[in-house]
This record gives structure tokens, C-alpha cells and sequence, in this order.
């Protein structure tokens, strides 16, 4: 494949890969969590319109005022002395974040009453509940729907306010994100962000009016004309809830929008509230958060400061301003009603409840709510970016690759943050950034890499042939002096030749004899390479390979004894098929400390394993010739290992060895031996155990009743002329249970 096809393949790759993935649940919130707080990061705080202020209540404001830390336990008559001087200061709208519904006594519910009936501007908050109610069908099968319900204040209150609404938030995490303009839950019921807005903008409500009318929308006869349709709460709620079932389902709202970008014949200060009344009607019900920064940049004036009688000659201004009332601590990271933003402090303090609330009102109020794109959008903007980082990755030399690639990264994130500085749009940016850019590099990179190393792949690849694998990773990946290779380890040596190899020699030509034995050792290498070797040498006809390991831990003698079993299958397969002869194997196993490296000299070597325990397999393994055995391997080597049958030998002076060796034979994996081999296993144990206590007619009979079964069992019929003869002329001198190799 050409280097262009490559890269418009890589291009059309990682394009579907981001847009499929910014198209799932899983991808939003991968934008959400990380692309979204990074643009707010980037942007930093931004100056929030000045209609809209706080008051807050921290935790030193009930002992400012020598009151109960809790405002629930306030006397509420106190709300009413705030209302009283927020009218005085000129507030445009007070907004209340407390749930009233809970009665207190009449005095203190009156008093409150009455100056919310007389300033004529606050907003009540609406507490939500919600429970699972479960269903039954007729069919007798059962289910669930989730119902939410509002409290409403306590009837005097409710009486007296010119506004109540809930306002519920999408809250993930102790995270908010999100808030709803209208509540479709509850009946489409505007939120109290909402409600502020439309009694904020009672001043040109006649005229806006007036053009819906001039559109010709169907049902707008029943919108109120005027502000005065909207005296009480009630008339408020409904107005709104007409005016957005009119508004959301108008099939043509073109013209509508058209009039919210055309705002020239109007006062300057009534385009912001035109714009503001149709974008909250027309928009949708869900809205992003465009926060403005960290708690406490909304200007929050201390609750204590407008009702403290020692602070009421404080002259304060706040003149057409839309004030929200809530419990808000800058101090306190443990305040109450608290949510995770990208602007939590450093110090653990959060945005409060009521900031979220007034935050949602000045982003109806300036309609710079966040603006997500549609799905078509994401899918154009995600693909188009993949597909150019994809195709520069792969087309180009990666010294001008990378620099472009990053370039080009660098060029979207800076539009991004444009867009989202400039429109409060928001552009998909964790997934082209941390997913598409690095995949992109990665792969093109990759790609590169390994065409590179193309040629050198070939060489290592060669050089496997004759050297084990991490010897030669080192060789080719870096200078190496053949004496680093050098190493004393830990490991299981493994002998074996094949039986019959000089006869077999005799009657083939050389050639045709190196492809049968080419042919023999890719079989019982491949064999030997399934349970993962380190080492393979190849010798004539023999092989010797090891398994190497920090410590003697079973599983690098387990690996090796599985090995030799399933090397004698392989090895009579491999006879059965293509030797001219019936091969015998053989195989012999000890563990132990031995070296690996060079040998040579002149500037050529030869990788080997060197050491007793090599030696040793290799006299174990020329034993089975003399016992008829497969697999002998000293006792060490089976030690811990419970999934093989194991018959022990006793113990063995091997030829050329000062020290006895104790043997055993390895039958076969545990679960695959048939109940005889288990009962030969128990029959020899037996006997062996006889001889080693010099209990020679004893042991004597005992091996011939197994020869009676096994007639061919080599070591019985070692064993019992070696007990006949010790019972007729006595025991040598040296140790009469070792038994002596004086031939290899």
C-alpha cells in the first residue's frame, strides 16, 4: 500500500473513531468532564452583567445578628426587614433560594407576608420531591415510574409572592453542568431563573407582545397583553407556560428568531430583555452553564450587612438589579447546598446554590447560556479534524509530520477557545485533542517506525535463527561487548537426542539427511517454544535447552517437566510420519545454577549453556538407555510440582559425577495417567523403599511381582538382580543402595 493510500485510509480511521465516539453517551462526558472545564480554565473569569447580585448567608451570620446558626430557625420576619431594605437599595426582582414550605407562626409568616405583598417583586423558590411510584398492569406484570411533586410556601407567602418556581438541578457527582429554564416534569412550570428574567423584563413585556402578535402566531390572542396580566404568581406561571407551549411547538419560528437578531429600532436599553424574552421561549428547555468564575465573582453582599440595624445607614445601591438570597460561604469549604465546578477554589470552596441560580438568570438575561453544537456538526468538526492530523501523520516524514500535526492541533484548540470566548459555543476538544491527536501520531509514527526498522527486522530476524531471542534484541538495538552477555542464573536444563541417529545417517545422503533432521528439530523446537524456553541449542542430533528464572520457584521446573512430556509425544508423532526407524525418546532434566554466554575465541563465538546442571540432564538422559525409560530427571526438579505422576528411581552415581544422583521417572501428566500407571507408581515406590533398607529377599520378591505384570520395566529388572546377587554374595563395601554408571 502507497504512502497517500496509507494516509487516506489512517485519515478515514481516526475521522471515525473520534466522530463515533463523540457521538455516544460515553464521549459527551469525556467532553464534559474534561474538554469543557479546560475551556473555562482557558478563558478564565469573565465579568458577570451588573443587574444581578447575591446576598448571602454564611456561617457567621447568625451570630452577627444573634440568631440561630441555622436560617431555619430564624424568626422570618427577619427576610422580611431584608426585603424591605433590597426595595429601599432599588432591586429590581428579589429571588429567595429557601424553601418556605413549612409553616411557622402566623405572626412571623404575616409579618414576612406582608412585606413580600408590599414590595411586589420577590420570587419564591418551590421545593421539588420526588419518589418511584411503582405500577401494576393488568396482566399482573410490575413496574415503576418516577413522580415529582412541588411544595409550594405556606399559603400567606404564597399569597404574597409575585413568583413561584422550582429550580431543580441536573446535579452528577456533587457536579452541576446544567439547569432547566422550564421543568417538563412538572408541567412545563418555568424555574425561578426563569421567572426572574420575565418580571425583570415587565417594563417592555406591552411591546414584545405586540410583535408576537404582529407574527400571526397561532394562539397568541390568549397571551395577556399587558404587564397586568401578571400581577400574581399564579398569572405569572401560567402567562409563561402559554407562551412556551406557543412559542417551542410553532413550526416556523424564523421569523421570531429573526426579530431577536434585528433589534435596530429599539432602545439600546431594551434590546438585551427583547433578545432575553425570545431566547428563553423559543430556546430549549436545557441549558449549559456559563459560569463566570469563582465563588463569590457574582458581587455578594453579607445578609447581615442590609438587615443589621448598625448597618442600615450604609447607603447601598441596587438599582435595577435582580438580587438572589441564599446561603453562600466564601470561607466555609463544608457550606451546605455546594457544587463542583472548574472553578471550585484551590482551598475546597465551592459554588453555592443560589450563585448556580443567579448564574442561570444572567445567562437568560444576556442568552450567553453554553451552546453545545447538534450531532451533525460534532460529526463534521470531529471527522474533519481527524482526517487532517491522520493523513499528515502518515503522508509525511515525521520531522515535518509532527511539527504540522501539532500545528494544526494547535489552530483548532485556538478556534475552540474563540468560539467558546466569543459566542459561549462550545466545540468538542478532549476528543480531538486526547484521543484523535495522539492516536494520529501514534500510529503515524508507528508506521513510520516500522518501516524504518524494516531492514533491521530482517537481520534480527536472521540472527534468531542462531541466537536466543534476548540475546539478540540486545545485539541489534545496541552495541554490545559479547562479554555483557555473560550470566549466572537459575534455571531447569533439558537433554535430548535422537535414538538410532547413526544408523539413520548410514542410509541417507547428506543432504537429504540435513532436511530430515531441519525437519526433526523444527518439531520439537516448536514443541519445546509452546512452553516458552529461553534457550535452545542444537547439537548433531541432540538438544540441549534450559528455562531460567529468578529463584527456584516451581513454575520454571513445571514449564520444563511439561515440556519433556509433551516432547516424547511430539518426537513419536515425528517418527511415526517420517523416520525410517522407530525413534526411541529420550530425555533427561536437572536444575540448578548454571552460565550462559560466549564461547570462543578469535572474534567467534558460540552461545551456550555451560554448567553441572547441563551436564547432568545429559548423562540422565543417556540413562534411559540402560533403564528403557523415556524421561529420568533428578528429584529437585519434581519437587513441588503435584500435576505430574512421578515413579522414583533411588538414587544414582552417575558416570563421571563424585555424587549420587536421585532420580525419578516422569510418567505423565497427572490427570491424563490411567489407574494402572498409578498402581505401578505405588507398586515400585514400595519395593524402592524395601531396597534402601537393605532388605534385599524381601525386595527381591517384591520387584519380580512387578516384572510378572510389567515384564519390560527396566528398572525392575535392574533391581532384582541386583537384590539376588546382594542376597547370594552380600552387599559391596561401598553404599549397596546407589547405584554405579561406569559407562555413559
Amino acid at each position: 500500500m502507497r504512502w497517500g493510500t496509507r494516509g487516506v485510509v489512517a485519515g478515514i480511521l481516526i475521522a471515525a473513531l473520534g466522530s463515533g465516539l463523540a457521538a455516544t453517551s460515553l464521549g459527551f462526558e469525556f467532553e464534559k468532564q474534561i474538554g469543557l472545564p479546560w475551556l473555562f480554565a482557558r478563558r478564565g473569569v469573565v465579568e458577570p452583567p451588573r443587574e444581578v447580585a447575591i446576598v448571602a448567608i454564611d456561617s457567621s451570620t447568625g451570630k452577627a445578628l444573634r440568631l440561630p446558626q441555622l436560617p431555619r430557625e430564624w424568626p422570618r420576619n427577619m427576610h422580611g426587614r431584608l426585603v424591605e431594605r433590597l426595595v429601599d437599595a432599588g432591586a429590581s426582582i428579589v429571588v429567595f433560594d429557601f424553601d418556605f414550605s413549612r409553616g411557622k407562626s402566623e405572626e412571623e409568616d404575616y409579618a414576612f407576608a406582608k412585606a413580600v405583598t408590599k414590595a411586589d417583586r420577590v420570587v419564591l423558590l418551590e421545593a421539588l420531591s420526588g419518589r418511584r411510584q411503582p405500577l401494576k398492569r393488568g396482566d399482573g406484570a410490575a413496574g415503576s415510574v418516577w413522580i415529582e411533586e412541588t411544595l409550594p410556601p405556606t399559603p400567606p407567602l404564597a399569597q404574597a409572592a409575585r413568583g413561584i418556581g422550582p429550580f431543580p438541578l441536573p446535579k452528577l457527582k456533587a457536579a452541576a453542568f446544567d439547569f432547566w429554564s422550564f421543568k417538563a416534569s412538572v408541567r412545563d412550570a418555568p424555574t425561578t431563573a426563569a421567572i426572574a428574567l420575565q418580571l425583570h423584563a415587565l417594563g417592555i413585556y406591552d411591546r414584545w407582545v405586540q410583535m408576537l402578535q404582529a407574527l400571526a402566531i397561532p394562539g397568541a390572542e390568549r397571551i395577556p397583553r399587558s404587564a397586568n396580566g401578571m400581577a400574581k404568581a399564579a398569572d405569572v406561571r401560567q402567562s409563561m407556560m402559554l407562551l412556551r407551549g406557543l412559542l417551542a411547538v410553532d413550526k416556523s419560528p424564523t421569523q421570531i428568531v429573526q426579530f431577536a437578531q434585528n433589534l435596530d429600532g429599539l432602545d439600546p436599553s431594551e434590546r438585551m430583555p427583547f433578545a432575553a424574552l425570545t431566547a428563553l421561549y423559543t430556546g430549549p428547555d436545557n441549558r449549559y452553564l456559563n459560569f463566570y468564575g469563582p465563588p463569590g465573582t457574582i458581587p455578594t453582599l453579607p445578609y447581615q450587612a442590609l438587615v443589621d440595624p448598625a448597618s442600615a445607614a450604609t447607603p447601598i445601591d441596587l438599582t435595577n438589579k435582580v438580587v438572589f438570597v441564599g446561603y453562600s460561604d466564601l470561607f466555609n469549604p463544608d457550606q451546605p447546598d455546594r457544587f463542583y465546578t472548574v472553578f471550585t477554589r484551590e482551598d475546597g470552596i465551592d459554588l453555592s446554590g443560589v450563585e448556580i441560580m443567579a448564574t442561570a438568570f444572567a445567562n437568560l438575561l444576556t442568552d450567553r447560556s453554553l451552546r453545545a453544537i447538534d450531532a451533525a456538526m460534532t460529526f463534521t468538526t470531529v471527522s474533519g479534524f481527524g482526517f487532517a492530523v491522520g493523513l499528515t501523520c502518515f503522508v509525511l516524514s515525521a520531522t515535518i509530520a509532527v511539527p504540522l500535526t501539532l500545528l494544526l492541533s494547535i489552530a483548532y484548540a485556538a478556534i475552540a477557545q474563540w468560539a467558546f470566548n466569543d459566542s459561549a459555543l462550545w466545540l468538542p476538544l478532549a476528543t480531538p485533542m486526547l484521543v484523535q491527536l495522539p492516536l494520529a501520531l501514534l500510529l503515524g509514527l508507528m508506521s513510520q517506525y516500522l518501516i524504518g526498522r524494516r531492514r533491521q527486522l530482517r537481520m534480527s530476524r536472521a540472527i534468531g535463527y542462531y541466537l536466543p531471542e534476548s540475546l539478540v534484541k540486545d545485539l541489534t538495538e545496541r552495541e554490545v561487548d559479547p562479554g555483557s552477555v555473560n550470566r549466572i542464573v537459575y534455571g531447569t536444563c533439558l537433554a535430548t537426542d535422537m535414538s538410532g541417529f547413526t544408523s539413520i545417517a548410514e542410509t541417507m545422503p547428506p543432504d537429504q539427511l540435513a532436511g530430515f533432521m531441519n525437519t526433526y528439530f523444527d518439531a520439537l523446537a516448536r514443541t519445546l517454544k509452546n512452553h516458552a524456553v529461553d534457550v535452545t541449542e542444537f547439537h548433531a542430533d541432540a538438544i540441549m535447552c534450559a528455562w531460567t528464572g529468578e529463584s527456584r520457584k516451581p513454575a520454571v521446573r513445571r514449564s520444563a517437566v511439561l515440556a519433556a512430556i509433551d516432547a516424547v509425544a511430539e518426537i513419536q508423532r515425528f517418527g511415526d510420519a517420517h523416520s525410517p526407524r522407530k525413534l526411541s525418546p529420550r530425555i533427561g532434566l536437572q536444575d540448578g545454577l548454571f552460565y550462559l554466554g560466549h564461547t570462543g575465541g578469535g572474534g567467534r563465538f558460540t552461545f551456550s549453556i555451560l554448567g553441572d546442571p547441563a551436564n547432568t540432564a545429559a548423562r540422565l538422559e543417556a540413562l534411559n538407555k540402560h533403564l528403557g525409560t523415556r524421561i529420568l530427571a533428578a528429584e529437585s526438579v519434581t519437587d513441588g510440582i503435584d500435576d505430574v505422576l512421578i515413579r522414583p528411581l533411588g538414587s544414582f552415581s552417575l558416570f563421571g559425577r563424585h555424587e549420587a544422583t536421585r532420580v525419578v521417572e516422569i510418567l505423565a501428566r497427572a490427570h491424563d495417567a490411567d489407574p494402572d500407571q498409578i498402581e505401578f507408581c505405588a507398586r515400585s515406590r514400595d519395593a524402592l523403599e524395601v531396597f534402601a533398607a537393605e532388605r534385599w529377599e524381601q525386595a527381591a520378591v517384591l520387584w519380580a511381582a512387578i516384572l510378572e505384570r510389567y515384564p519390560e520395566d527396566g528398572p525392575s529388572l535392574l533391581y532384582l538382580k541386583r537384590c539376588r546377587r546382594f542376597a547370594e554374595e552380600g552387599p559391596p563395601s561401598e553404599s549397596a543402595t546407589v547405584i554405579q554408571m561406569d559407562k555413559k
